[in-house]
């Protein structure tokens, strides 16, 4: 797992949703970017992660706060294609930038995935304004906690980093 305040490794995205182009971190820096790592097929992910993604994009003000889902197959690959992801995203009227984690290269686990040592969906990736890692969650997250957290960082001065593991 990539360890906290460390810099964030690059997401690694064969396509992107709801984005003209292709989303960097180092694109994002200056921003704090909150990533939702999800499958839709994981019942955690459609009930309770992606929601709250999408809250938190309509929260937030995008000069701030970005957003990206990470759509990240470890199982049912068959099923899980760019293709029924579309009709997902538009059914679920997700409004966010969403990347298709590469696959590996060596059996079932994503490359970003992989490199984030991500256990698996929903997991929630917290990224500062200089690029850090700041939070890495595996699971249902209560909104009130990452809204705190994102707020802590938006309110952050340079030097002052909060470990957010201990909250």
């Amino acid at each position: 797992m990539t360890p906290l305040s460390q810099a964030a490794p690059e997401l690694d995205v064969v396509q992107w949703f709801n984005t003209p182009g292709p989303l960097t971190l180092a694109g994002l820096r200056g921003r704090i970017v909150v990533v939702h790592a999800f499958q839709m097929l994981c019942p955690g992910c459609v009930q309770a992660g992606l929601p709250q993604a999408q809250r938190i994009f309509q929260l937030f003000p995008a000069d701030q706060v970005a957003v990206i889902g990470l759509h990240t197959v470890f199982e049912h690959h068959a099923a899980m294609t760019p293709v029924s992801l579309g009709a997902f995203i538009h059914e679920y009227r997700l409004g966010f930038p969403i990347g298709v984690d590469r696959p590996g290269e060596r059996g079932p686990i994503p490359r970003t995935m992989a490199a984030y040592g991500m256990n698996g969906t929903p997991t929630l990736l917290l990224i500062d304004r200089f690029g850090r890692l700041r939070r890495h969650a595996f699971g249902v997250e209560e909104d009130l906690r990452v809204g705190a957290d994102i707020a802590r960082l938006i309110a952050e001065k340079p030097g002052s980093e909060t470990d957010f593991s201990a909250s």
